[in-house]
């Protein structure tokens, strides 16, 4: 089990939580006295490795409701992260999602210890398929229905390149779905477990899917790149996939990495040695059957 869910201390009338678990190579800590978010949380995460209370701190987090005076005619939630509050507050029944958001950015600040792709990871017989891409290319759907069909989900927002070993490193989390890929994804598999549906949130109605359980399970088992495909969703559009030489590989990944720049040689060392130990496509595809055939039917790479 996850593990604790528990009373930590009183402020003034409302009773706050505490949460403590790992997910990747993190551990974080929340603390809220929001229970409906705690529920959430716990649900989604029950699978994950449990975190003894020594562990060293990843993010500190709280998620709290904002000021007082909007509480009677617009509640509001507030996150924090280590004593910083990096967003405006959030309508109160928002909270998950900012609880997710809010993660998201401490992983962008703080996990430089990594190259980090804005893509899809998953993995496949100890092979990794990298799915880089920008908002709106259908990136979230195919890895859900990849992770929904027998592929590992190590990621669908952080691609966490261990560049001096050339290694992934998984850090399955819940899988935000929007508007219509919410559908898509529930009448894609009777597996999927969906949680509540957020509407009118800033990215539009926000569904989160439960990272499998042997996903977050194996959550330690790091493995190689393999294939790298930029996936790019038109609807009606034939299935088109297409060989990228390593340069335009390298190149698009890079536009793809929230750090490149930051991490300059070792960056380019990384991304470089990526390209030379993966097979690269671009993919353009208008619905989930041929897309997923097509991946796995993905030629292994040299070894």
């Amino acid at each position: 089990m996850l593990g604790k869910a528990q009373r930590s201390r009183q402020h003034g009338r409302a009773r706050w939580f505490r949460m403590q678990y790992r997910i990747g190579p993190f551990v974080v800590r929340l603390h809220t006295p929001i229970r409906p978010l705690m529920e959430l949380v716990h649900w989604c995460y029950q699978d994950a490795h449990p975190a003894a209370d020594d562990d060293l701190i990843s993010f500190d987090v709280r998620v709290e409701p904002g000021p007082l005076y909007r509480r009677l005619f617009a509640p509001q939630v507030v996150f924090r992260a280590d004593g910083q509050t990096p967003f405006q507050p959030f309508p109160l029944d928002h909270a998950f999602p900012l609880f997710e958001w809010g993660l998201n950015w401490c992983t962008a600040m703080r996990a430089h210890q990594y190259l980090m792709l804005h893509a899809g990871v998953l993995e496949r017989d100890g092979l990794a398929l990298i799915l880089p891409a920008i908002p709106g290319s259908g990136k979230s759907t195919l890895s859900a229905a990849l992770a929904l069909s027998g592929w590992r989900l190590l990621s669908d927002e952080f691609g966490l390149l261990d560049y001096q070993q050339n290694l992934l490193q998984p850090l399955p989390r819940a899988i935000p779905l929007k508007n219509a890929s919410i559908e898509v994804i529930r009448a894609f598999s009777a597996q999927a477990q969906l949680g509540p549906t957020f509407t009118k949130t800033r990215k539009g109605n926000v569904a989160h899917l439960r990272p499998p359980a042997d996903s977050l399970r194996r959550q330690c088992q790091r493995t190689r790149p393999a294939w790298v495909v930029f996936p790019r969703f038109i609807p009606g559009s034939p299935l088109r996939l297409r060989a990228l030489h390593p340069s335009v590989a390298f190149a698009r990944l890079s536009q793809n990495a929230f750090n490149y720049r930051l991490l300059g040689a070792s960056g380019f060392l990384g991304l470089r040695a990526l390209v030379r130990d993966s097979r690269c496509w671009g993919a353009e595809f208008g619905d989930l059957s041929s897309i997923l055939r097509a991946l796995d039917e993905l030629p292994r790479p040299a070894p």
